[in-house]
């Protein structure tokens, strides 16, 4: 969800590795399908693992068991190729390391309004598709190794 309120939104994202593929939020805008990590804002009295998990499930259908944080980035729209859709959006992105439980049965799914679906990518592949943030592509090997620095800036 992209705004042009000037707080800053803190957001908790889930990196998954089952089998060598990394779960995925897929969405479209008009220059085609690009992919996200799932996860989104952190609601007031949730912890970041809480929101993660909800955010999963309403997303992915997944459930999972997040661990330590591997990834932070700051993203401020005005720098990047989507300012038109909110120059004043800030977002503090906490990436996760998550392990993958279940399919989550049950409970309320609610996609993003751009989400078209999800999809297990192969790690060997990440290269070839649209990925946000881009940065991922380089700091996931294609054995699910992460690695780079925690902190990467402001980036996409």
């Amino acid at each position: 969800m992209i705004t042009k309120d000037k707080k800053v939104r803190i957001s908790a994202k889930a990196i998954i590795i089952r089998n060598d593929r990394l779960l995925l939020m897929r969405a479209r805008d008009s220059s085609g399908v690009y992919y996200l990590l799932p996860g989104g804002g952190q609601k007031n009295g949730e912890t970041l693992h809480e929101a993660l998990i909800r955010e999963c499930i309403e997303e992915t259908g997944a459930l999972v068991e997040p661990g330590e944080p591997r990834y932070i980035r700051d993203y401020v729209a005005k720098n990047h190729e989507f300012f038109s859709l909110g120059g004043n959006f800030h977002q503090v992105e906490i990436m996760f390391k998550c392990k993958y439980i279940k399919r989550f049965r049950g409970g309320t799914r609610e996609p993003d309004k751009r989400q078209t679906g999800v999809s297990w990518i192969a790690l060997g592949k990440l290269e070839g598709i649209r990925l946000y943030p881009s940065l991922l592509k380089t700091l996931i090997s294609p054995g699910g190794l992460l690695r780079g620095p925690v902190y990467l800036g402001d980036c996409n």
